[in-house]
């Protein structure tokens, strides 16, 4: 659908003939010729005046109907051409408006679930990153970048001040650490959180003891298995944003939302890359300790999702198993629905394993 311009506005009305118009499009379908002119806005103005003063209005453009030769397929062929002459043509005059619109694609931050794999090629050991919309990314702990910090009702600035920066040290400590990446206690990340958080303790310990689909570490901590891969170089890319807001009287809410890709190689080498997105999205609970039976100056989870884009389904000893392209895939089956792990609009409402489905890249 089109949109019509204001009236008065430069852009109404436009003066093409019929002919140039329909020789335009003649050509675009056979490969030759170039647009017609578009007048100046001065002409544009300079005819609508003359218009206005009596001057006969040359009727809209409308395609006629379709011609039939040679049967129904020529005939559907001819009014495909027609369409995508006339969208191309929309589509080039709103890129000369918004050229954003098509850099955000290949920046990877829109919304959308496109399969578009980016640039040609896959990653390698020199460019672990190619092909991803996350290759233009920021690096590591500095693309964690909290918010400014402000007081809410019962919280102060530097109360909150303070969960910011801790809620970006767990971050780091959970997901970019390298002796946590390859499989060793998180032991900075799990100081951070509150021991009196019910329950969390116990099952962290157990996560990393007994781990099972009910205690699992991956959902707060990101660990790949030694013997099998590694995270290659020491750069991880990540996006994600972190914000406050007022809770319960005398509780501010930290979410933090963040997406990591790692690429990685075989332990036991080879020159192939595969990557892994994981993607978290938490909520941590900041609370006045005079009205709350909190820990001061740690983090009280109050909610934690988390999402895995290229890791085995229905596997629960603790670690991400990527898939690489040669070789039998691991765990079972996928059985649940098609996603792009780089969209950043889908909420998450589960721990990344209640559905496990096909990635449409990495």
């Amino acid at each position: 659908m089109s949109s019509v311009p204001p009236a008065g506005s430069p852009d109404e009305g436009s003066s093409i003939s019929d002919e140039e118009l329909e020789r335009f499009l003649r050509e675009s379908a056979e490969g030759v010729g170039s647009p017609p002119k578009e007048p100046s806005a001065r002409a544009r103005m300079v005819a609508r005046r003359l218009a206005e003063e009596g001057a006969a209005a040359p009727a809209a453009w409308r395609p006629g109907p379709p011609v039939r030769i040679g049967g129904v397929g020529r005939t559907r062929r001819r009014r495909l051409l027609t369409v995508v002459g006339v969208l191309i043509a929309a589509v080039v005059a709103v890129l000369a408006v918004r050229p954003s619109l098509l850099l955000d694609r290949f920046r990877g931050d829109g919304a959308g679930t496109s399969a578009s794999p980016g640039p040609a090629g896959g990653p390698t050991r020199a460019e672990p990153f190619r092909g991803s919309p996350a290759a233009d990314w920021a690096e590591g702990a500095d693309a964690i970048v909290p918010p400014a910090a402000r007081a809410v009702p019962g919280v102060t600035e530097a109360e909150v001040a303070r969960a910011l920066r801790r809620t970006k040290e767990f971050l780091v400590a959970a997901n970019l650490d390298p002796g946590v990446l390859r499989g060793e206690r998180p032991a900075r990340a799990i100081g951070l959180l509150d021991p009196k958080s019910p329950g969390l303790p116990a099952k962290v310990r157990r996560s990393l003891s007994a781990p099972d689909r009910t205690n699992d570490p991956l959902l707060l901590f990101t660990r790949f298995d030694p013997a099998q891969v590694r995270v290659l170089g020491d750069v991880v890319k990540v996006r994600g944003e972190m914000t406050v807001r007022a809770g319960e009287p005398g509780v501010a809410e930290v979410r933090a939302d963040y997406t990591f890709v790692y690429p990685l190689v075989r332990a036991a080498g080879g020159d192939e890359v595969a990557r892994t997105v994981v993607r978290r999205s938490l909520t941590f609970a900041v609370s006045d300790p005079d009205r709350w039976d909190v820990t001061e100056g740690r983090l009280l989870p109050k909610s934690y999702y988390s999402d895995f884009g290229n890791t085995a389904c229905e596997v629960y000893d603790g670690y991400l198993h990527p898939s690489f392209g040669e070789g039998p895939a691991t765990g079972e089956p996928a059985t649940g629905p098609t996603v792009d792990p780089y969209d950043r609009g889908r909420p998450l409402t589960g721990d990344g394993r209640d559905e496990c489905g096909e990635v449409t890249r990495t």
